[in-house]
């Protein structure tokens, strides 16, 4: 089993971005009046999950009072609680909900990270932010290994992954072109130019808008699990 370090100190006092950086501190700070109780994380949010994962998952940004406030991805929130009922019911996470960090939850075969790592004001982070952010999804990328498929949620995350991708090839000398990876719910990408390059999965992010206007629904986003579960194949 592959293990590493999700939080280096180099991740834990990133201050790359200060525009980032003073936003999820002022939000920490501000607090929500639901949460006048709870410490508020208020850092950049690592990635977690199961180390032998062959399924990455690729989110967003954390959200100013899940993941922000948590200082886990996709928890303390409505986006949160949409993702892991179906984590759960794709028998890839042990419980349906994710309330805190220690709360027990414990992920399958799956990892969870995003291209942004600090909370983004209106949910907007900038290219100039993303690409300063790319070497900690690089970092959990690499540390994995050779994960299998790649889930990216929204289009901001498949650009980003893509991004990554195609720095890789560059690297190798060879040709990645974004133009020729559209994001759809539901599109495969196979980069078969980069060799062990893993198969890339869209799907709308699981943003309340999406989830509350009928975009995304509970069953469209089981059947892009089921899709994914079936590229890795039998544990």
């Amino acid at each position: 089993m592959t293990t590493f370090d999700p939080y280096p100190s180099a991740l834990a006092s990133c201050r790359r971005c200060p525009r980032l950086a003073a936003h999820r501190e002022a939000v920490a700070a501000r607090k929500r009046r639901a949460y006048l109780d709870d410490t508020y994380w208020g850092a950049p949010v690592p990635g977690f999950g199961d180390p032998a994962a062959r399924i990455v998952l690729v989110g967003l940004a954390p959200g100013a009072h899940g993941s922000n406030r948590t200082g886990r991805m996709f928890t303390g929130d409505a986006s949160g609680d949409f993702l892991y009922g179906a984590l759960y019911r794709a028998g890839l996470a042990s419980a349906p909900v994710s309330r805190a960090r220690g709360d027990g939850l414990v992920l399958h075969g799956l990892w969870i990270t995003a291209v942004a790592r600090c909370v983004p004001p209106g949910n907007k982070p900038t290219p100039a932010e993303l690409d300063a952010c790319r070497s900690w999804l690089a970092h959990d990328l690499d540390a994995l290994g050779e994960p299998r498929v790649l889930l990216a949620l929204g289009k901001i995350a498949h650009d980003g992954v893509l991004k990554h991708y195609r720095a890789r090839a560059r690297a190798h000398g060879l040709a990645l072109t974004l133009a020729r990876h559209p994001f759809a719910h539901g599109a495969l990408h196979r980069l078969e130019a980069l060799r062990g390059a893993p198969t890339i999965l869209d799907a709308y992010h699981p943003s309340f808008q999406n989830t509350n206007t009928g975009r995304l629904t509970a069953a469209m986003f089981d059947q892009v699990l089921a899709t994914a579960k079936r590229l890795v194949g039998p544990p």
